[in-house]
């Protein structure tokens, strides 16, 4: 499981176009709208799992990298009272080591991997942060102003946990 989390001033989501390939009849709409927080891409693999998704979310829930009063990064999410933009992106896990075209071998199939979007989103509510998401394998426009900018990579293999 990967994470890419962009700390923001703000960020949208806007869907252009539905899973299903409809085209909304407003041309676009605004899924997810946050202020201060973190934008997240969330890349699920093959052999992601609810448990590995829970490690990441404390993970990430608990990062202190948002600045203090003497301007150290001291602070997390709550602390701050941010919000949070969670968008799934399969091409986190493409693979572009052979040719030119970027394979998605390793990405979790769409069966598999939303409902464990889904649950990464409940399970950060359920831990009281506030959360607006994208819409799971929709064409999207993502927006954002990124503070810092500051990005950070949480990648559960990297981290030893799968």
């Amino acid at each position: 499981m990967r994470f890419v989390i962009q700390v923001v001033e703000k960020a949208e989501v806007r869907v252009v176009e539905e899973a299903d390939g409809r085209i909304p009849e407003e041309g676009s709409y605004v899924s997810g709208k946050i202020g201060k927080g973190f934008l997240v891409l969330v890349g699920i693999s093959a052999s992601d799992t609810k448990a590995l998704a829970d490690r990441m979310v404390e993970k990430m829930r608990k990062l202190r990298i948002f600045e203090d009063e003497t301007g150290k990064t001291n602070l997390d999410l709550a602390a701050v009272g941010g919000e949070l933009l969670l968008v799934s992106q399969f091409t986190l896990y493409a693979d572009c080591k052979k040719g030119n075209r970027p394979s998605f071998v390793h990405a979790g199939l769409p069966e598999m991997a939303e409902p464990l979007f889904e649950y990464i989103v409940e399970k950060c509510r359920a831990q009281g942060m506030e959360v607006q998401t994208g819409v799971f394998g929709a064409h999207m426009k993502v927006s954002l102003v990124n503070d810092g900018p500051f990005t950070l990579v949480l990648d559960s293999e990297q981290m030893g946990w799968g």
